[in-house]
């Protein structure tokens, strides 16, 4: 594969201040985090899918094992959060994003009569992720320095950058093994059925929150060493 453009044409870089597409990084030398966290969905998302879902197996637990009344109950929790969001102002697209992806949840179980396929959209969602990011490091062009730049309203000049692309490359990695240990854990206490839903509810929120911060916390650090790389280091040319 080769080389992002023009990291070879340039063999002088200006000071670190002045690299290009670096404001977002500047800022975070003067304590500003990174958005990684926006990146992967943000704090939002997580809640979206987390709550409804604790909502299902705790009325399903309580309630005899039975789907319907969990399902509703999951909905209503749901379109709380959904006014919750409007009456914030937040984007439209979030709300409905939430919403619909407890629809497409609630509506395959209710067809299925299977309780775990509520988790079913979650799995294949962690799965299209996981590919997604393995993709993206693998062509030279990391997600999560994509989408991270893109918040910041930046040019993709940072990949002319060997020391940041490569940091963002690694930052990537941290990504794509949470999801690959997601599931892991949580694709045979699917399959197991109905037995484990309590087990599978349980995993989903443990392995959500707390795993989404620490994975947002390690790419925090490892870009912000490559932003304060010397010049001289980051002068070297990319491996590979």
């Amino acid at each position: 594969m080769s080389d992002p453009p023009d990291s070879e044409a340039s063999p002088a870089r200006p000071d670190r201040s002045a690299r290009p597409g670096l404001d977002s990084l500047a800022r975070a030398e003067r304590g500003e985090p990174l958005r990684v966290l926006d990146a992967v969905g943000g704090r939002d998302v997580l809640l979206d899918s987390g709550l409804p879902a604790l909502v299902f197996v705790t009325v399903y637990s309580l309630d005899g094992q039975r789907l319907t009344p969990a399902l509703v109950a999951a909905l209503l929790a749901g379109a709380l959060l959904g006014v919750v969001r409007l009456v914030r102002r937040d984007r439209l697209q979030n709300v409905v994003a939430g919403f619909l992806g407890l629809l497409v949840a609630a509506f395959i179980a209710s067809r299925t009569g299977r309780a775990e396929d509520v988790f079913l959209p979650g799995l294949l969602a962690n799965v299209a992720y996981a590919l997604a990011y393995t993709v993206s490091i693998l062509v030279r062009w990391p997600l999560l320095g994509v989408i991270v730049a893109t918040i910041r309203g930046e040019g993709m000049q940072w990949r002319r950058d060997p020391v940041l692309l490569r940091a963002y490359s690694l930052a990537s990695w941290i990504w794509v093994a949470m999801f690959a240990v997601r599931l892991a854990v949580k694709v045979p206490l699917y399959l197991s059925g109905d037995r484990h839903i309590v087990a599978l509810g349980v995993v989903n929120v443990a392995m959500g929150w707390p795993l989404f911060f620490l994975c947002g916390w390690l790419s925090y650090l490892v870009i912000s060493r490559a932003v304060r790389a010397p010049k001289a280091t980051v002068d070297q040319p990319a491996a590979g």
